[in-house]
């Protein structure tokens, strides 16, 4: 990774204060910096501590929910923009990855994802139906006899492809995106932790003191690109926002022609239940196998659990994989909304993009750079922020979820019944 501001002193001021040096507060960054505005980035850790560098590396079409649900909650004009904003956000990180000469092993393989049951593959017609309709999307349904040319695992009654999508290194991307945004001008400022945010006036400029554990900056403007590590610093913000762990194991490195039989279109590939399991090929041939193994944000002790769930999962997907060593593991905290969308505009006088339910690789990069654009006085083009951000019913929840072991118990349910 490379290393924010040496200086141990932040400015007295800038024209908008980042809160957040992943994916989201980055590419706002560097657009903001790109546009002339004095920008200062501040981090707790360090550049792409939290899920920026520590997911599956999978840049995906698409929402979290369905074409069908999509459409049905939102109607069918709002659908088409939301979809469209997904293609969008891929096509807004290939740009800047060519621009800024990232090295990221980002390539164009399109995902593959699989049913776990007859009653999941006869939904993937209506789905696609309806993407080549009212999307312009083309997906293509493989019936099970079929699969064996996606995949080397027998245990799924076929999937769906969607060509659009890719993969990168998400660690390389996010590094390649902190330099992009140092080198246009703007600043970064790693262990800075934002302890307290408050409406202020500087010579008379309305706008916003930040306490943070390096001192205190004023900026004209805020924006909170926190995602699951949101906390009490925006509370009007952590109770709008779940986060939820998610978690990874990755083999030893697999012969070219195993690595070839798991996978043989080298796909991203996920699967149609609710506790799903995530997979892929690295690019030196090893099995990343994630997915939801323990709701709770990462510890010590869910990530150890997790990977002993995880290696049980893998090897009922593959079980070519039964003697294969785990060389790593990990674990990192996702941002769930309570109605599983991304969310971003401004609300209490501060701009903010947050909730991306797992899909956030390219539509973090793309809302960064939409609200930059925004502070920047561009119309809002942004399909996001007119869904409104709900909180929990009754108030029931301020940031604490107490809830996480019930919603797990519920899904899985679901995955029973469904």
């Amino acid at each position: 990774m490379p290393s924010g501001q040496d200086q141990s002193q932040l400015p007295a001021s800038v024209d908008v204060a980042v809160i957040g040096a992943g994916f989201t507060g980055l590419s706002a960054a560097r657009t903001l910096a790109q546009r002339g505005l004095h920008v200062a980035v501040l981090e707790a850790n360090s550049i792409g501590w939290g899920a920026s560098s520590r997911n599956g590396g999978m840049v995906l079409t698409g929402a979290k929910l369905s074409v069908e649900t999509l459409i049905s909650r939102y109607g069918l004009e709002s659908a088409r923009k939301i979809y469209d904003a997904s293609i969008k956000s891929i096509e807004c990180m290939e740009r800047i990855i060519a621009q800024e000469k990232i090295d990221c092993n980002f390539f164009r393989c399109g995902h593959l994802e699989v049913a776990c049951k007859p009653s999941h593959f006869a939904g993937y017609a209506r789905s696609a139906e309806l993407a080549a309709r009212e999307f312009n999307q083309r997906l293509r349904i493989i019936p099970k006899n079929e699969l064996g040319q996606e995949i080397g695992s027998r245990i799924y009654y076929g999937g769906l492809v969607d060509e659009t999508s890719a993969g990168l290194n998400p660690a390389r991307y996010v590094a390649g995106l902190a330099r992009a945004a140092s080198s246009t001008g703007a600043e970064i400022y790693e262990r800075t932790r934002v302890e307290r945010l408050e409406r202020s006036t500087r010579n008379g400029t309305p706008g916003f003191l930040l306490s943070a554990s390096r001192g205190s900056i004023f900026a004209n403007n805020v924006f909170v690109a926190t995602s699951g590590y949101t906390s009490r610093t925006t509370p009007q913000f952590q109770k709008r926002i779940i986060p939820i762990g998610s978690y990874i194991i990755v083999t030893e490195q697999l012969p070219e022609t195993l690595a070839s039989e798991l996978s043989p279109r080298n796909r991203m590939i996920y699967d149609s239940k609710h506790f799903l399991y995530y997979y892929r090929l690295t690019p030196d041939n090893r099995m990343l196998f994630g997915g939801r193994a323990a709701f709770f944000p990462e510890t010590s002790s869910t990530i150890r659990r997790s990977a002993e769930i995880l290696r049980r999962g893998m090897v009922s997907v593959y079980p070519q994989l039964q003697n294969t060593e785990v060389e790593f593991v990990w674990g990192g905290t996702l941002d769930f909304a309570f109605d599983t969308m991304p969310h971003a505009g401004m609300f209490d006088g501060l701009y903010y993009a947050l909730g991306y339910a797992g899909h956030g690789v390219a539509m973090a990069t793309f809302l960064g750079m939409k609200i930059a654009n925004s502070i920047c006085g561009d119309p809002d083009q942004n399909p996001f922020e007119s869904l409104g951000f709900p909180t929990a019913p009754l108030g029931l929840y301020q940031g604490r979820p107490w809830f996480l072991p019930l919603a797990g118990a519920w899904y899985r349910f679901l995955d029973l019944v469904s």
